[in-house]
């Protein structure tokens, strides 16, 4: 019974010392942000503490994972690939100069050091984004359009991270953004899509004509804008369109007529006249767009 409560207590005792062995030679990493955001071009600080023992002297790596896999940031004392030559080493933390969108990334602080058994591995993972101003935006703006037609106009710009937001001006004044189509209160009959940068007419008014603009902003920088471009909106022209067909067929009409005449007369032999016919044939077949077009006012 005696030698129980002795067992007991070296069980006891071994454990306690395990422990301590566990303390003395274990390591530990924190970072300070596990998620960084920095702008392109300016600065990024990347922390890493370790609590080592002040006996061991431990391995301090850094990697990178990307879309090829996991890379070496800092290894053998030394910076490698596109950090080398623009970084430092802060204790064990890094300070990145001039970032750029392609640093944005999972990195990754590797510690070791010797253990009682084996080695001991500590890390801290940390996500770096490199945040991008928005670029001057690509606008599509029609010079014309008819009334009560569908007419969108466009604006984008591929550059920002993160996306970019937009905004569309008319005539200087800035367009309220809509969820859908007509508003009792402000009498929109656009629809503003803030996200896509699209600005939808699905029936345009002359009341539409102006000058308008886009601007592109995503919280990084300065809004960017495109050039202004003047949309003019004009109203069918059914009269000039009636008055065309009208003067066409009386044309055919007199060619038709002259036609015969001549060839009563006998102007014409059999071989011209066919050839007239087929030249009064083509015109009479013209596309009802061309003469639409060919009589809509300067």
């Amino acid at each position: 019974m005696a030698s129980r409560p002795c067992l007991l207590l070296l069980l006891g005792a071994l454990g306690a010392l395990s422990y301590h062995n566990r303390m003395a030679y274990g390591i530990s990493v924190r970072t300070d942000n596990n998620h960084v955001q920095a702008e392109e071009f300016k600065e990024a600080i990347l922390s890493c503490r370790p609590s080592v023992p002040k006996t061991i002297t431990p391995r301090i790596e850094w990697k990178k994972r990307g879309t090829g896999g996991v890379s070496f940031v800092y290894y053998n004392s030394a910076f490698t690939g596109d950090l080398k030559g623009r970084a430092e080493m802060l204790n064990i933390g890094i300070r990145i100069r001039n970032v750029t969108r392609k640093d944005s990334g999972e990195y990754r602080c590797e510690v070791s050091a010797p253990g009682k058994q084996a080695q001991d591995l500590a890390e801290a993972t940390i996500t770096l984004t490199v945040l991008v101003a928005s670029a001057t935006p690509i606008c599509e703006v029609p010079s014309s359009a008819m009334s009560g037609t569908v007419v969108e106009l466009r604006c984008k710009e591929n550059e920002g991270s993160p996306a970019s937001e937009y905004k569309w001006f008319k005539n200087g004044v800035a367009l309220v953004e809509t969820s859908g189509i007509g508003s009792a209160k402000a009498n929109i009959t656009y629809v503003l899509n803030k996200k896509s940068g699209t600005l939808l007419f699905n029936t345009v008014s002359k009341t539409d004509t102006g000058e308008y603009y886009c601007e592109a902003f995503n919280g990084v920088g300065l809004p960017q804008k495109c050039s202004v471009k003047r949309m003019q909106v004009d109203d069918l022209n059914v009269s000039g369109i009636i008055a065309a067909v009208v003067i066409v067929a009386l044309i055919m009409a007199l060619c038709g007529l002259g036609v015969f005449h001549a060839q009563r007369k006998g102007y014409f032999s059999r071989r011209i006249l066919t050839i007239h016919l087929q030249q009064v044939k083509r015109i009479s077949s013209t596309p009802s767009l061309l003469l639409f077009r060919r009589f809509q006012p300067l």
